[in-house]
């Protein structure tokens, strides 16, 4: 299996972290994860939708019949919801949100042919003070089911299901979509999220025939697996059309427990890294035997029910 190549400034810069002491002997701590970001971006469209609440704001739309795929099929919508101060970084998003590499030609391919991708951007700022406002509410949610409708109608003659991935806060607000549109909603991926909705809303997701999978790492550092999934577990695993994937460690793709330290440790809290390289690690083997194709095969698969 190949080894994460990383710098000698990254050597000496790193930080010990937290949860390294209950690494298994032999075990190895990974630094970087196992694709390339920046190649797929420029595929991805610029717009604009205004708000009579928050103002203008915006969207990236990847369509895959603009990029060759059978115009006479219908595909899958993908909607990518960022974490918390992605949105400071512009089209950079499109890579920290995990979207970008499901424009690649294979996943593309792996899905079905196809699947349109739409990353919306929260309004988030940075005041004086240093403190990012304006991130994923409540109030953003008629907005972005908004966006997502009026790209649907745009492109009504190709969409299929329609799917939101989100990492982080993007993992809450994915969440909080579903429980309020459960009957626009196909699929939900909440990954590394500190809310679970309470019995009442996931019943809504269950009735509205929301096929869900839950992702958090068991060794999460800021959504803390035991105060934001423990608590919840039970009736998750339980949960109509609801599939879990809580892994012992998040990994990257050379097998090796994923670090990421920006004057905090969070590899552990970055699922949505597993989840952008489609739960396969280099050697092209599946992170869980149940997801034998990936995140694109579950996709593939929520396309053909």
């Amino acid at each position: 299996m190949k080894f994460t190549e990383f710098s000698e400034r990254t050597k000496v810069d790193h930080v010990t972290a937290p949860w390294e002491k209950d690494m298994e002997e032999g075990d190895f701590v990974s630094y970087l994860p196992s694709y390339t970001g920046g190649q797929y971006r420029h595929l991805f469209e610029r717009f604009i939708h205004h708000s009579d609440t928050l103002g203008d704001m915006t969207y990236y739309v990847y369509n895959p019949i603009k990029q060759g795929a059978d115009s006479t099929k219908r595909y899958p919508v993908l909607v990518f919801l960022h974490g918390a101060t992605n949105a400071l970084d512009g089209e950079l998003c499109i890579t920290h949100c995990g979207g970008e590499m499901y424009a690649s030609p294979k996943y593309q391919q792996e899905m079905g042919g196809g699947a349109f991708i739409i990353i919306p951007l929260a309004n988030e700022r940075r005041t004086e003070e240093g403190e990012v406002i304006g991130g994923w509410s409540p109030e953003y949610s008629r907005p972005v089911m908004d966006i997502i409708r009026q790209m649907c109608r745009q492109n009504a003659a190709h969409v299929g299901k329609k799917i939101l991935l989100g990492g982080s806060s993007g993992g809450y607000f994915s969440w909080q979509l579903a429980q309020d549109y459960p009957n626009e909603i196909d699929g939900c991926i909440p990954i590394s999220s500190g809310y679970v909705p309470e019995d009442e809303e996931l019943e809504k997701i269950e009735e509205g025939g929301v096929h869900v999978l839950v992702a958090h790492g068991r060794h999460d550092e800021l959504a803390p697996f035991s105060a934001c999934i423990a608590p919840r577990e039970e009736r998750l695993l339980n949960m109509k059309n609801c599939v879990c994937y809580f892994p012992e460690w998040v990994r990257n793709g050379d097998g090796g427990v994923a670090s990421l330290n920006f004057g905090f440790e969070m590899g552990q809290h970055c699922l949505i890294n597993q989840i952008q390289a489609n739960l396969m690690y280099l050697d092209g083997t599946c992170y869980d035997e149940r997801f034998p194709k990936g995140i694109t095969g579950w996709i593939r698969e929520l396309g053909e029910i």
